[in-house]
């Protein structure tokens, strides 16, 4: 049903009725209403018109929802015949659509109803039209979400519980604890914390399997043979000092012998590995070392990478650490659980900081020791030795930031 209105304004409006036959249009009772703010661009054009009767009240406007999509570049007239001089005269229009208001309904919508989202919408969807198969799955996620909302309400309640006990603080030292140790996991030799004795703490096969240590006989009788001549000429090529010290005090008996001389030649390589960027597949070979070797010092020390479509083998910095690490435990074994950390720095080329890092990481305790040095009479060196003892140290990880050097 649709009707003209005139008001005593420049402009007709253009009332439909979508649910209802008006029979006699003078019974309604119609009111115009516009928007208080007349200076909003946006809402200074908005129109309600309310059109009431004996049984049902119809709104319309011209914005929202419920209006008529009409184009808003497009202008609408209406013209109005005069039977008497059979003109026509044209004048502005506005389209509105009614609907009728069942009082108190759409208050309650507003109130209570929460506009639906687009996966609820969907689901509404699949629920009316939808196939089996997607009725289905809408019902498994369903019944999933259930399940994840139950057990975040556990979660929490279980997370809230173990605050309540233990506190905030005693939390956040144990978070400190498991990063020190995640960061510091990965380049440690495995270690056994569960052992009664120090020398099981690290165990020596972890670090040399029994075919590796075989593979080692014949370069453990070249360390072995050497004379004092040799080791002088060693010690004029800068080879490693702590190698020197080990080679110069070689067990007598012959058993003891072999297996340090064997774990020097091993030490004096790792060293020498690590003082190299990159190692290839040849490396070690011309001082006969054996294949099982290289390909262990390959694949547990190095990081592979690909350059110019060939693989490399890189020793990185954490590699470095993984070296310094695995030295260490080898010294702990061939010193009777002691080790010179000085020296095993300054032959490493690495810094004294991160030495310490890693001795601290693999619970050992540290003290000083003094020691005359040869090559300059009356003058004494300190170095910073390391050992195992049970139970390991635990030391406290500090979480200060280095203060940053201010530029002038």
């Amino acid at each position: 049903m649709r009707l003209l209105v005139t008001f005593s304004h420049p402009k007709y409006l253009r009332v439909k009725f979508s649910n209802g036959h008006v029979k006699n249009s003078e019974q309604l009772d119609f009111q115009l209403l516009k928007h208080a703010d007349g200076v909003n661009p946006r809402k200074k054009n908005r129109r309600i018109v309310v059109a009431e009767s004996d049984r049902l009240p119809y709104v319309g406007n011209n914005f929202g929802s419920g209006s008529l999509q009409c184009n808003n570049l497009c202008r609408y007239f209406v013209g109005v015949l005069d039977k008497r001089t059979m003109q026509m005269k044209v004048h502005n229009a506005q389209l509105f659509n009614m609907l009728p208001v069942i009082p108190g309904e759409s208050e309650v919508n507003e109130n209570t109803k929460q506009a639906d989202t687009y996966r609820e919408k969907v689901d509404a969807l699949i629920e009316a039209f939808g196939t089996t198969k997607q009725k289905r799955a809408l019902s498994s996620r369903r019944l999933n979400q259930v399940g994840n909302d139950t057990l975040q309400q556990a979660v929490a309640l279980a997370a809230r519980n173990i605050i309540d006990q233990k506190g905030v603080e005693a939390l956040h030292n144990e978070v400190v604890e498991t990063e020190a140790q995640t960061d510091t996991a990965h380049f440690l030799p495995p270690c056994n914390t569960e052992a009664d004795r120090a020398e099981d703490v690290y165990p020596f096969d972890q670090l040399l399997s029994p075919n590796e240590f075989e593979a080692l006989k014949d370069a453990g009788a070249k360390m072995a043979a050497l004379t004092a001549e040799d080791l002088q000429k060693m010690r004029a090529e800068n080879s490693p000092q702590i190698v020197l010290r080990h080679l110069e005090s070689l067990p007598k008996e012959e058993a003891a012998r072999d297996r340090q001389s064997r774990c020097v030649w091993y030490l004096s390589f790792l060293i020498k590995a690590s003082q190299q960027r990159r190692l290839s597949f040849k490396f070690g070979s011309e001082d006969g070392c054996p294949r099982i070797i290289i390909n262990k010092v390959l694949k547990d020390f190095t990081v592979e990478s690909f350059h110019n479509g060939s693989l490399r083998n890189t020793v990185s910095s954490s590699m470095r650490m993984k070296l310094a690490a695995h030295c260490l435990a080898l010294l702990l074994h061939m010193s009777d659980q002691t080790a010179n950390l000085t020296l095993l720095h300054r032959d490493m080329g690495i810094s004294d900081v991160k030495m310490l890092e890693v001795a601290k990481a693999m619970g050992l305790t540290l003290c000083r020791q003094s020691a005359h040095s040869r090559e300059e009479a009356g003058t004494h060196d300190e170095y910073r030795m390391v050992s195992l003892v049970l139970p390991l140290v635990h030391y406290e990880r500090r979480m200060e930031r280095r203060k940053r050097k201010r530029m002038n």
